[in-house]
């Protein structure tokens, strides 16, 4: 869709993926290759090593060089991807990945890493954020980890920080679209397109990638179908199993992703079936050309 549109307005795409901003994780993030791309041009894509950590703030600096060159060359910047954070903290300028403490994150990775440890850190953000706490389950380590950073550097609660980003004017004039699938069609494009990551090859790079560093294992555990395959390589599931986790992991993550953009006032949906791309595509362009001219 997005190249469809950026083929017609004369756009630049850049991705707002989190997973697709790393290198070597091409099957695991589902890196668009040169033909989906179709000669349009795109930003943001492979470009950061598996052993650096990446967040929203940085994600935000990132695009917003890439936009203001897109600008520069008098073409449109097209966002694509279903972060919403990372879409929120370009176009709403959020700042929560800015407010960061390496050291404290680093002690509370320490008592995870401890016998009893999830536990000792789930009980801390019970005392510090409750309501976080009823959120994010006490294995839920990264999120319980964050909640309590936030509150550790700014005094508030995770959700008293996140209203209060959401509540801050949108930094650049931008338009959202999303496209509302049926249930049981998108349920099966996603069976498909799990099937096509294990036939590119997604059982061997996760292999290659359990050969690397820690590092680089932590970051690509972000990505559904990591741990899943992981499992069935060193032997505690069958290959089918995982391939049915990540399938299932997928589909809920398809839903987190809906409640998000449900929330999120600006967002224009298209009901798609995956047939009427063409249609939908006309009816954005036209939206989009009525609000330039209009602007």
């Amino acid at each position: 869709m997005a190249v469809k549109i950026a083929k017609i307005l004369g756009c630049e795409v850049v991705s707002a993926d989190s997973m697709q901003v790393y290198k070597g994780m091409d099957i695991l993030a589902a890196i668009p290759t040169n033909d989906e791309m179709q000669g349009i041009r795109h930003h943001l894509i492979g470009f950061v090593p598996c052993t650096d950590r990446f967040n929203a703030s940085k994600y935000r600096s990132c695009a917003q060089k890439a936009l203001d060159e897109i600008t520069e060359r008098n073409r449109i910047p097209l966002l694509c991807g279903g972060t919403g954070l990372y879409i929120d903290a370009l176009t709403r300028g959020i700042r929560m990945a800015e407010e960061a403490d390496d050291e404290y994150r680093e002690e509370l990775k320490k008592i995870a890493s401890e016998p009893g440890g999830e536990r000792k850190l789930y009980e801390m953000l019970l005392k510090a954020d409750p309501e976080s706490a009823q959120k994010y389950p006490c294995g839920d380590v990264r999120r319980v980890i964050r909640s309590l950073e936030i509150v550790h550097t700014t005094g508030k609660t995770r959700g008293e920080y996140e209203k209060a980003d959401r509540e801050r004017k949108d930094d650049y004039r931008c338009m959202l679209f999303a496209l509302k699938w049926n249930r049981e069609d998108l349920y099966e494009r996603i069976g498909k397109r799990v099937d096509e990551m294990v036939g590119k090859g997604l059982v061997q790079e996760v292999e290659r990638l359990m050969s690397t560093d820690s590092t680089v294992q932590e970051t690509a555990a972000q990505a559904i179908g990591f741990k899943e395959i992981r499992l069935a390589l060193e032997g505690v599931i069958t290959l089918n199993e995982a391939v049915e986790m990540v399938k299932r992991n997928t589909r809920r993550l398809a839903k987190r992703q809906e409640t998000w953009f449900r929330r999120d006032e600006r967002v224009r949906w298209f009901d798609t079936d995956g047939r009427n791309f063409d249609e939908i595509a006309e009816r954005i362009v036209s939206i989009i050309r009525e609000d330039m001219y209009a602007g």
